[in-house]
């Protein structure tokens, strides 16, 4: 049977999915790649589970409020600054999905971007949405060789009183991200 752990960053966003077939655990991380970075390891050493989900909110700079993206690819905008220095700052987690065969039909296709704080003012960011949290367990899924797959629910548009929206629509995400999974496990 397939062992499935779903992690999300606050209680708020948790999210109970129903996937036909598959044992689920669920993790929450905490705000901020240092503490999803230690408390997924630690799932992943208590669970070993076959495939790791990401289940949450985000901001955007181009999208709107509501959209949901399905992402694969993750930028670190902090590491972004320190290419010149030799710094990783992306990770594609498609190939080993693709390779276990998981998650190859999903849409809403979209990169995430992640760093240490909350943008609050609008500015140039590289990526469909915005979150704290999610490339840093690309990062230690990849090291743990666990395919990982992100599912973010775009709660507010960076500049536009992002912390207050964000609050606002968590209801909103996790009934989102529940439909998400809904719809997704009718097709499965």
């Amino acid at each position: 049977m397939l062992k499935i752990l779903v992690t999300n960053a606050v209680q708020g966003e948790f999210t109970e999915i129903k996937w036909p077939d598959a044992e689920l655990y669920y993790v929450r991380t905490g705000i901020g790649k240092v503490k999803a970075a230690y408390h997924l390891s630690e799932a992943i050493n208590q669970v070993h589970p076959d495939l790791v989900i990401n289940l949450g909110t985000a901001g955007t700079v181009n999208h709107r409020v509501g959209d949901i993206f399905v992402c694969r690819r993750f930028v670190d905008r902090d590491m972004r600054k320190l290419t010149d220095l030799g710094m990783e700052w992306q990770i594609d987690s498609s190939p080993l999905l693709a390779e276990k065969g998981y998650c190859t039909d999903w849409t809403e296709e979209g990169t995430c971007n992640t760093g240490d704080g909350f943008l609050t003012e609008l500015t140039h960011v590289e990526g469909d949405v915005i979150d704290m949290e999610a490339y840093a367990e690309a990062f230690v899924c990849r090291a743990k060789e666990v395919p990982f797959i992100s599912v973010k629910y775009v709660t507010d548009v960076v500049g536009q009183n992002s912390v207050k929206h964000w609050e606002d629509k968590l209801a909103d995400a996790r009934e989102g991200l529940s439909h998400f999974f809904n719809v997704l496990k009718e097709r499965i």
